[in-house]
């Protein structure tokens, strides 16, 4: 967080020299974290259990970080558009505008295949390609 203090009143200069002397203090009484959890784990075996038993570790806000995702796979495009090639379609996801334009115009999707690589994948529909909203009541 960066903060602007020249843009500050004084009033607003205050209220963040108490908050910053209030985090000081609470962070100066503070032990320190390692200390703590040995005394943890030292009560759980005093009482006969292992600390995995009694805190869920898998519930932790620190496990949600480390989630790892899945990576998305590149696709080899499908689509050309002839008279630009660097306009290209995987055949995935909201068809493209430039292919929008030129199926609205009578072309047919099939035309800008690639030769090659197969069947089309975008189905005869009249609304290919354009968002539906709907209105919220």
């Amino acid at each position: 967080m960066k903060i602007d203090v020249d843009k500050l009143s004084l009033r607003e200069l205050d209220a963040l020299l108490t908050a910053a002397e209030r985090r000081k203090k609470l962070l100066s009484s503070r032990r320190p974290v390692a200390v703590v959890r040995r005394e943890l784990i030292a009560l759980a075996v005093s009482y006969g259990y292992a600390i995995d038993e009694l805190v869920d570790v898998r519930s932790a806000p620190a496990a949600d970080k480390t989630a790892k995702r899945r990576k998305r796979v590149r696709v080899a495009a499908k689509y050309r558009d002839p008279e630009n090639k660097r306009h290209t379609w995987s055949g995935r996801g909201r068809m493209p505008r430039w292919l929008i334009d030129r199926t609205k115009r009578g072309q047919s999707v099939a035309d800008f295949l690639i030769p090659g690589l197969g069947r089309p994948t975008a189905k005869n529909s009249s609304r290919i390609g354009q968002r539906s909203v709907y209105k919220q009541d």
